[in-house]
């Protein structure tokens, strides 16, 4: 194992001193102040079944457009959830576009700017949009069936929006080439023996996995950043990459990654108590201006009904107990649930942290990993 000089060096030196990270995310910007309209609350939770808001969303017109943050155009979380809402709801005539959430955002306020807007709901990474766009008046509010559920961390108090899932990234391996010397904590990963074993997503492509590293960067030190990229990680657009270089033998580490926190072959997820990981609410909104809001309101409803909830790791609701041997998210300090949010209001520091990490790992190359959707993809 590599000596780490102390934290008190590491962040009285270089970037760390810069860049504050002592308060990673304590203070948010002046663009999380309180709203300057006057917020209205949704009124009482939805009382309509799932099956009674699918006859109406036919009747409504039987179409809903989505805008979803995501890695892949037809595979990933954003794929699995238009196969089983169609599935679910064979009338609803869907078209769920998957993009990275940080092109999504810029294209849905370029549609408003334009006059031009095309999805009815957005489900995005991106979650300082959507305390943006409340403030702007952008987002319908609404209580879907088991708002009350959901966690406070996964509610806006007006309906403005809500959390649907559970994301988490964290490093995850090879069980059987990692063997006996498996990396236990993020602190074993630059270690010499891992060099040109590692896959990691970029940093600063990705707003979640930025965090992730500004985590590791705060908690071990810029020398251990510096330590990470000697070891010559393989660095590839798409929070997916990781795992398939994992999966696919190419690598033995994969950074910046989600993972089954259950799962221990082939490839084991890791959260270790008392070391950083970062998990964050994913979250909708319906648009006010959407063409179909019966749609998205059934489309939302769905997402947290309980059939929906329970297919995950880690459920947005307090009434949905986890798997056994996990516990719900938000009993995980570690996850830094809090964090993230803050994180992304800040975009300055985001912009910051971005720059310096392509100092450490060089520009960010490859082409999107979702295609380019162009400007009114669904129109």
């Amino acid at each position: 194992m590599t000596s780490l000089p102390s934290r008190r060096h590491l962040l009285a030196t270089g970037a760390g001193a810069a860049l504050g990270l002592g308060t990673l995310g304590a203070t948010a910007s002046p663009a999380a102040a309180a709203p300057t309209t006057a917020a209205h609350g949704a009124g009482a939770e939805e009382t309509r079944t799932l099956d009674e808001l699918y006859q109406a969303a036919i009747a409504e017109g039987g179409k809903l457009v989505i805008y979803a943050g995501g890695d892949l155009a037809n595979s990933g979380s954003g794929a699995g959830a238009r196969t089983a809402f169609r599935q679910r709801f064979p009338q609803i005539d869907l078209n769920l576009i998957v993009d990275y959430s940080k092109y999504h955002d810029a294209r849905v306020d370029n549609q408003f700017a334009t006059d031009t807007l095309v999805p009815d709901l957005v489900q995005l990474q991106t979650l300082h949009d959507f305390t943006r766009w409340k403030r702007q008046g952008r987002l319908l509010h609404y209580k879907p069936a088991g708002f009350s559920k959901l966690h406070k961390k996964f509610r806006d108090a007006d309906g403005a929006w809500v959390a649907g899932m559970v994301i988490a990234f964290s490093y995850l391996y090879d069980v059987a080439a990692a063997g006996a010397d498996a990396p236990q904590t993020p602190l074993d990963l630059v270690d010499p023996r891992w060099k040109d074993a590692i896959a990691s997503s970029y940093p600063h492509d990705d707003d979640a996995v930025l965090y992730l590293y500004a985590l590791y960067a705060e908690t071990y030190g810029w020398d251990w950043i510096a330590g990470l990229a000697a070891q010559q990680p393989q660095f590839a657009r798409g929070t997916f990459s990781p795992g398939t270089a994992v999966t696919n033998k190419e690598k033995i580490i994969g950074i910046g990654a989600g993972g089954n926190p259950l799962a221990t072959t082939p490839t084991r997820w890791m959260m270790t108590d008392g070391h950083p990981f970062m998990a964050w609410g994913q979250r909708i909104a319906i648009l006010k201006q959407a063409t179909n809001p019966t749609a998205a309101k059934l489309y939302l409803n769905w997402q947290l009904s309980t059939e929906r909830q329970t297919s995950n790791s880690w459920s947005v609701r307090t009434d949905i107990a986890p798997p056994t041997g996990l516990k719900p998210i938000w009993e995980y300090p570690n996850a830094n649930l809090d964090g993230f949010p803050r994180f992304m209001e800040d975009r300055a520091q985001v912009e910051r942290l971005k720059q310096t990490f392509a100092l450490y790992f060089g520009e960010v190359k490859g082409d999107p990993t979702p295609g380019w959707p162009g400007l009114h993809p669904g129109a």
